[in-house]
């Protein structure tokens, strides 16, 4: 006999409805009304617990299951070890004000304090949440609101100052507060509820986003707007969520300078770091979050600014989705996060973990898009969805079971996976680069006086010092996404990264200063693109030494070519320039040939490689050197932890293989070079034929002066003038980046003025050219016939400006 269906559960919804009515005394069953102004917080309150906890998801279905049983073992284990005392909540977690002790002891009791907030905020999820096994547990509701007066009248309440870290007080904590409010809400008491909105409104009152500076913009500024809404919400306040939404505008216009969205696509936060990757997803996610919540209440978001926020979908944060990662090189310190100490789930962070997050930001997003946007977004997101092989985004550890619930729906619609774009995008307001190709993907991360070398504080990315100096990363569309996500940053050498050259002279922890004042005296960062292909230099500055180099990146279709000219240094140290340096896994043996002779595969083989032409890692790319050169190599089993370059992280050692290759330049260089070509994802065979063929690459100049490649098979040119001078066909009265693809009688001619300085640049190029077809307004034509004569005004920002001709 068939055994009869489960029962149906009550929504979650109908639960907090039904909570709301007993604890008003009405018998269970009484609708609650909506006639009057209350009400309408009633409503924002159960569309926030919506928001945090998720709708139309089955509790007893996977993943959801495992989630919430996980949820509530995690839950079941922190109320066990809950012990309210003098000063702490957990004893792990002391909180007393540390006013005679040091900043940094300060800094951990407030980092605890919030720390217990937040694990008072998973226990009232736990309670609330089905399928966790304390669902509406009455000691476990018991243990919250004692956990929370506990915390009011020793640490967090109206009149108390501050102390440690200011991110604790006025949005760590209140963030966490407020959300327990609203999940416990029918249980607090009109008592509590007055006492927690005096302790917000100490700590955050409303002068805090009374002016765009300071710690009240970016991603920071939608974060005390979260706090400020949610107050009004949980406080009944039509003032302060008209402050909340108001306070927003301020973040929605494009910046030139400092913190913000760019008009380019870049996103800065802590004035010199790019950061799309962390604090992005955290302005993103709070935007979503608010624009949901007050969508179609008095108090909607309807500054047309706002637009902006949803440009920035496929502007700023798609181009850095690959395969559901986010790329490293706009995440800040944020990658020397790994396991925290402090996880007690043992939970990880990296590249595809932050990706899942950004992606259900987008999915949360697209509910205040508009249809055309809507359809476009959830197309990316069923793309990113099937391709993430590497770390499935359905299942992700990152994702909570409100934003899996949400992703859910998304795959489970009949909107068509997107595939990954082709193409190439600068960001010269952050000093990024971008470039995607059929099968593969790479991004650049450079420094100048604009953007840091690197960003370190509060003991996290302790050596991330050569991250801006020029590295290279990629990925390939089914081989190489784990690259950076498995154990990368404890275990590889931090002075040997890919693409960088680096002086080998020692640096101390978080050398040059914490928050990104590190940074290269120098303007020569940027470069010219048409969309496809890409041209790219950085006159590099080594931090804390006395190295000097100029480097080119030439991105093509299934290459990118790296020159390096001028490379001088004086520390008494040598210098190298890194072409690879691939991480294998715990125990990949990938096999190494130069010049189709195999390599040795044993940690702790090298070698130097005279007069090759080409070498191939299997699995993984293919590396020419146009006319041959010396390239030293090796096999590195290299042991290290995440505590070692973030105080805040495991101290577990891990173990990686490394296959590196670079050129030595030697102890103080003088006008030292390279040219190399990487292919990633090429077999043997096509590696080493592209090293046969002579006439594919044309090294037109490699000095400290111009740098340019020519490849006519793709009718593409590209040169770097550091100086003004002329390559080739092509003079520059002034630095400037330039790029010209040649097709059937027509030409595209970009150029990018790098210096940022205004000044006019004078282009020719003696290539006889009809007539200027079309052109943007920085450009004017001096002369065509026998030779282009172009005039280019930049502008200030890096911009690259466009010119179409028909060649005769």
């Amino acid at each position: 006999m068939d055994s009869p269906p489960p029962a149906r559960l009550p929504s979650r919804r109908t639960l907090l409805r039904a909570a709301a009515v007993l604890a008003a005394g009405a018998p269970l069953g009484t609708p609650v009304p909506h006639a009057h102004a209350a009400d309408t917080y009633d409503a924002l309150r159960l569309a926030w617990c919506d928001l945090l906890l998720g709708t139309g998801f089955t509790p007893d279905a996977e993943p959801y299951a495992g989630k919430l049983a996980a949820l509530g073992s995690t839950a079941a284990g922190l109320r066990s070890t809950m012990a309210p005392a003098a000063g702490s909540l957990w004893p792990d977690l002391p909180y007393a004000d540390p006013e005679p002790d040091t900043d940094a002891e300060s800094y951990t009791y407030s980092g605890n304090l919030t720390t217990s907030f937040h694990r008072l905020r998973v226990l009232a999820e736990a309670y609330a949440q089905p399928g966790t096994g304390l669902t509406g547990d009455p000691a476990l509701r018991s243990g919250i609101l004692g956990g929370l007066d506990h915390l009011h009248d020793q640490a967090y309440h109206a009149g108390r100052p501050r102390y440690g870290n200011w991110y604790s007080w006025q949005i760590g904590i209140p963030q966490a507060l407020l959300d327990i409010d609203a999940l416990l809400y029918a249980d607090l008491g009109a008592a509590r509820v007055a006492d927690h909105c005096a302790a917000v409104d100490h700590f955050v009152p409303d002068s805090v986003v009374a002016a765009y500076t300071g710690t009240s913009i970016g991603a920071n500024r939608v974060d005390l707007c979260r706090v400020l809404a949610l107050r009004g919400v949980i406080g009944r306040s039509a003032g302060k969520l008209a402050l909340a939404r108001d306070a927003l505008s301020p973040v929605f216009p494009y910046v030139t300078s400092g913190d913000g969205l760019y008009a380019d696509g870049s996103f800065v936060q802590h004035t010199y770091v790019p950061y799309a990757g962390s604090y992005g997803q955290v302005a993103l996610g709070g935007l979503a979050l608010l624009f949901a919540l007050l969508k179609g209440s008095a108090w909607e978001v309807t500054d047309s600014g706002r637009q902006v926020v949803l440009d920035s979908v496929d502007k700023a944060y798609a181009p850095f989705l690959f395969n559901g990662l986010v790329m490293d090189g706009v995440a800040g310190r944020a990658i020397s996060r790994g396991v925290q100490k402090a996880d007690t789930r043992g939970l990880r962070q990296d590249d595809h973990l932050r990706g899942h997050a950004i992606i259900a930001c987008v999915a949360l997003l697209a509910r205040s898009a508009s249809a055309a946007e809507k359809t476009r977004w959830d197309a990316m997101v069923k793309g990113w969805i099937a391709r993430d092989y590497f770390s499935p985004v359905l299942t992700s550890p990152a994702l909570g079971v409100a934003q899996l619930a949400r992703l859910h729906a998304i795959d489970s619609s009949s909107a068509t996976p997107a595939a990954e774009p082709v193409g190439h995008r600068l960001f010269p307001c952050m000093d990024r680069a971008v470039h995607r190709r059929p099968g593969w993907a790479a991004a650049l991360s450079m420094a100048s006086r604009r953007i840091t070398y690197y960003e370190n504080g509060n003991g996290e990315n302790l050596r991330g010092w050569h991250t801006g100096s020029g590295m290279l990363y990629w990925w390939g569309e089914d081989f190489g996404n784990g690259q950076y996500s498995d154990d990368f940053w404890p275990t590889v050498d931090p002075g040997r990264l890919p693409g960088t050259t680096a002086s080998r002279k020692p640096l101390a922890d978080g050398e040059g200063g914490a928050w990104g004042v590190a940074r290269p005296d120098v303007r020569w960062v940027g470069g010219a693109t048409d969309g496809t292909f890409g041209v790219a230099g950085q006159y590099l500055r080594g931090l804390s030494s006395t190295l000097m180099a100029k480097k080119s990146w030439f991105f093509l279709d299934d290459a990118v070519v790296c020159l390096g000219g001028g490379i001088h240094g004086r520390d008494g140290a040598g210098v190298e320039t890194v072409v690879e340096n691939r991480n294998l896994g715990a125990a990949g043996v990938h096999a190494f040939t130069a010049d189709g002779s195999a390599q040795p595969t044993a940690p702790g083989w090298s070698a130097t490689l005279t007069g090759t032409r080409w070498a191939h890692l299997a699995g993984h790319a293919g590396y020419v050197f146009p006319g041959g050169a010396t390239v030293r190599a090796s096999r590195q089993a290299r042991t290290g932890a995440w505590s070692d370059i973030n105080r805040g992280a495991s101290a577990a050692s891990v173990t990686r293989r490394y296959l590196t290759l670079w050129f030595d330049h030697g102890t103080d260089p003088t006008s030292a070079t390279y040219a190399y070509v990487l292919m990633p994802g090429a077999t043997a065979h096509q590696t080493s034929a592209r090293a046969a063929d002579a006439s594919w690459l044309d090294v037109l100049a490699n000095t400290a002066g111009h740098q340019g490649v020519a490849v006519p098979s793709l009718g593409f040119t590209g040169i770097n003038f550091w100086l003004a001078g002329t390559v080739g066909a092509i003079s520059a009265s002034a630095p400037a980046s330039v790029l010209i693809r040649e097709g059937a009688g027509s030409a595209t001619v970009c150029v990018c003025g790098p210096l940022r300085d205004g000044a006019a640049i004078d282009l020719v190029w003696n290539r006889p050219v009809s007539s200027v077809t079309s052109k943007d307004p920085a450009v004017h034509v001096v002369s065509t016939g026998s030779a282009l004569s172009l005039r280019i005004t930049p502008g200030r920002l890096g911009a690259v400006h466009k010119a179409v001709v028909r060649t005769a």
